[in-house]
């Protein structure tokens, strides 16, 4: 993201007007985590140095700074406590227990179906949906309450915030939230929407990969220079996945290429943990219930945990029968599923660096982020693959809220470095013959604008409408649709005589305007564009997987459609013309044009769509009409200057 538009070392006087100070509150950084929550202050000193400060927020939690992304709530529909006090609700068929909750933001029904149960979460389709596909996640509370995932989203921030402030004794207005870097439109509102419902205005939501670079010391200029070159972040957390590229060069910290993925992460290691007790027997069934459920995940948790510091790690469940489960596992056995688990992350990674241009020995370092990182054997593979160092010395499950606390700092107080951010999928409208025309595309610098001029396909034509979809397919259809709206008001002319200009503005959130007008009114409409529901489990990943696997066919696709648009042009503007003035043309004329005209209809009609076959048969009638083109614009030329005709005209200017 653009922390400041300035040259280095020219940032404007922190307490210049126009720019806020921390005097009327805190502005804090936040990760809001899918398993844990994290906020952290930058700190001046009296000498002028600055030191980033980690926020406890949890007092039961193993690690006061980190409170579990864990809601519960009473009967009543009202919280009963937030973070590890509310694990302590889990069983008790009066409450209701959500953790997790990050993956639901902005999500569809659909979407979540396959893999709600392995979370634990009640869910519930909004009631006005017409079918799953468009149906919001809600969530049924023990006492029949409906929620969302932004207010239980909104829970967790209200609890972070309300603890930043009795420990500080201060107000927290100002929060820089992180997001992961894949987080599309509708989640990304929704993060937004949640902080709103808390109380706190949000400065910039920033990608997760983003705050970790920046947690390693960017705005130190003396540091930056030391680390010149180019940056993996791999950042595994509870949740979601996420990788980037960046290139440090000159005082700028730019963002090459993301990839990433918002239903991976560490929960997904904890269930096959859970399914590796069951085949061997120390689970003996499958959980019948989602309290059930949960604890069992909770105990894979804690015993992948403490594997991170020894061989074997056990633990007594109490099960509700009249012996507590005894649950074991060892170093090697937590190996083989973590070297199977982790297997997608590097597909990922790949297909970054091919994006970015860089190839794996090129890498200067790779910054681990997320508290999955911990695990020995994903650093050995990543040692294994890459050979470059591993950027580890901060805390894994602190470092994106630290990034985010001198984020905060920049945006409130000014910087002196500059740190460019991209968007992960490419952005267009849908033009005649139902293609892609793309304005912004993917790992485009952000934020950003893009303007495109646009003119009417038939005469009289006096609205247009606005498709905006987002993906990297060269057709409509293969795209998501983001938008949809009409530019009315154009008046009435010839096909082609109009001008519509439509623009793009992308911003540091990575939230999308769009803004259409007609370029002789000046009739504007314009739209910001947030999703009713999200992309789904497999679409963020196979959207781009897919595009690469049938670029070739798909590009073919495209270049058939735009050919049978323009052959279409000239078959209309044909009629037309002959409607108007035939009579220019001899009866050989007319046949010859008339036997060419019905070719190229037949070839768009061919089912072998055969494009070379249209570009020829339309160049040939095009060939066919220019004379009785010129003989069109002589006529018409004649009856405006009074019956000279337009050679006789040339000849007197001339």
């Amino acid at each position: 993201m653009l922390l400041q538009i300035h040259e280095p070392g020219q940032t404007p006087d922190p307490h210049s007007a126009g720019v806020a100070t921390l005097k009327q509150g805190l502005a804090i950084g936040i990760d809001l985590g899918t398993t844990h929550s994290v906020a952290a202050i930058l700190e001046r000193g009296d000498a002028g140095d600055s030191r980033v400060r980690v926020l406890a927020t949890d007092a039961a939690a193993r690690s006061p700074s980190l409170m579990p992304s864990v809601v519960a709530y009473g009967r009543d529909g009202q919280v009963a406590a937030v973070g590890t006090a509310a694990l302590r609700f889990l069983g008790q068929g009066d409450y209701t227990v959500i953790r997790s909750v990050k993956r639901l933001m902005g999500r569809g029904l659909a979407d979540i179906m396959p893999i709600a149960g392995q979370f634990a979460w009640p869910l519930l389709a909004a009631p006005d949906a017409d079918d799953a596909n468009t149906a919001m996640v809600q969530l049924r509370l023990a006492g029949g309450r409906i929620i969302t995932p932004v207010e239980v989203a909104a829970d967790i921030l209200r609890a972070l915030k309300e603890e930043v402030e009795e420990g500080a004794g201060t107000p927290v207005t100002q929060a820089v939230i992180t997001v992961p870097a894949y987080f599309d439109d509708a989640a990304r509102s929704a993060t937004r929407d949640a902080a709103r419902l808390a109380g706190l205005e949000v400065l910039r939501l920033l990608n997760e990969p983003t705050a970790a670079a920046l947690a390693y010391g960017l705005d130190d200029a003396e540091a930056a220079e030391e680390k010149q070159g180019s940056f993996l972040v791999y950042d595994l957390g509870g949740g979601t996945f996420d990788v980037s590229l960046l290139k440090l060069e000159g005082g700028v910290f730019r963002v090459l290429a993301t990839a990433g993925d918002t239903q991976y992460g560490g929960d997904d290691l904890d269930r096959l943990i859970l399914e590796h007790w069951l085949a061997a027997g120390q689970v003996p069934q499958p959980p019948a219930d989602l309290a059930t459920l949960t604890q069992l995940l909770l105990a894979a948790k804690s015993v992948k945990e403490q594997l991170g510091q020894q061989e074997m790690a056990s633990l007594s469940l109490a099960s509700g029968q009249a012996a507590p489960l005894n649950l074991s596992l060892n170093r090697a056995t937590l190996n083989q599923l973590a070297n199977r688990w982790l297997l997608p992350s590097l597909d990922l990674v790949a297909r970054v660096l091919q994006d970015g241009g860089v190839a794996a020995g090129q890498l200067t370092g790779i910054v681990l982020v997320g508290g999955s990182t911990r695990l020995g054997s994903l650093k050995q593979l990543l040692h294994d693959r890459f050979a470059c160092p591993l950027f580890d010395q901060l805390n894994p499950d602190e470092v994106v809220a630290v990034g985010a606390a001198r984020q905060a700092h920049a945006l409130t107080q000014g910087a002196a470095h500059l740190l460019l951010d991209v968007t992960p999928l490419s952005l267009g409208l849908e033009t005649m013959g139902e293609v892609v025309e793309k304005l912004i595309h993917r790992n485009s610098p952000i934020p950003c604008q893009a303007s495109i001029d646009y003119t009417t396909y038939q005469d009289g034509q006096t609205a247009m409408l606005i498709h905006v979809v987002q993906g990297e397919w060269e057709t409509v259809e293969q795209c998501r649709s983001l938008a949809r709206f009409t530019l009315s008001g154009i008046p009435p002319m010839m096909a082609g005589m109009a001008k519509v200009q439509v623009s793009f503005a992308l911003d540091a959130d990575g939230l999308l305007t769009v803004t259409a007008q007609e370029l002789t009114t000046g009739v504007v409409q314009e739209v910001a564009v947030k999703p009713s529901y999200g992309l789904s489990e497999d679409s963020m990943a196979e959207m781009l997987m897919a595009s690469m696997a049938g670029a070739s066919d798909d590009m073919a696709n495209r270049l058939w459609r735009d050919a049978v648009v323009e052959a279409g042009r000239l078959l209309n503007l044909l009629t037309r013309s002959l409607a108007e003035d035939g009579d220019l043309l001899d009866a050989e004329e007319a046949a010859a044009i008339t036997a060419q005209q019905q070719r190229v209809e037949a070839t768009l009609a061919d089912a072998a769509q055969d494009r070379d076959a249209l570009l020829t048969a339309t160049a040939t009638l095009e060939q066919l009409v220019t004379p009785f083109a010129e003989r069109r614009v002589n006529r018409a030329f004649t009856r405006t200057i009074g019956g000279q005709t337009l050679d006789a005209a040339k000849q007197v200017i001339g």
